[in-house]
C-alpha cells in the first residue's frame, strides 16, 4: 500500500504543479482576470508543500515526480484543453510512469 500513497501524493502534487501554472496562463494568453494569479501562488506553494511529504531523498522524489507529472499533464490536455492524447502520448506517459516506478520502489539496501 505505500506504493498507492506514493503515486497519489504525485498525482496531487502533478494537480497542483499544473493548477499553478495553468491559471497564468489564463491570464496572460486568454485575458482572464488578474486576481487568477492569487490561486496560482496558492497551488504552487502546495505543490512545493506536497513534494516534501514523501520519505525518500529529494533528488530522488524530484526526479520519479517528473514520470507522474507527465501522465498527469497528458491526462490534462485531454480533460481540461479538449486535445485527445495521441497513441504516442500514451506510450511516452508509459514509459515515464514506468520510470517513475523504478526510481521509486526499486529494492534498495540503504
Amino acid at each position: 500500500m505505500p506504493e498507492l500513497k506514493t503515486i497519489g501524493l504525485f498525482v496531487l502534487t502533478a494537480v497542483a504543479e499544473i493548477l499553478g501554472c495553468y491559471l497564468p496562463y489564463l491570464w496572460l494568453k486568454e485575458d482572464r482576470s488578474v486576481w487568477l494569479l492569487v490561486p496560482a501562488a496558492m497551488s504552487l506553494a502546495l505543490f512545493a508543500w506536497l513534494l516534501s511529504l514523501h520519505p525518500t531523498a529529494s533528488g530522488r522524489v524530484y526526479a520519479a515526480y517528473g514520470g507522474v507529472y507527465i501522465c498527469v499533464a497528458i491526462l490534462w490536455l485531454w480533460l481540461v484543453d479538449g486535445i485527445r492524447p495521441t497513441t504516442w502520448d500514451i506510450v511516452g506517459s508509459a514509459v515515464a510512469v514506468s520510470g517513475m516506478a523504478i526510481i521509486m520502489f526499486a529494492p534498495r539496501s540503504d
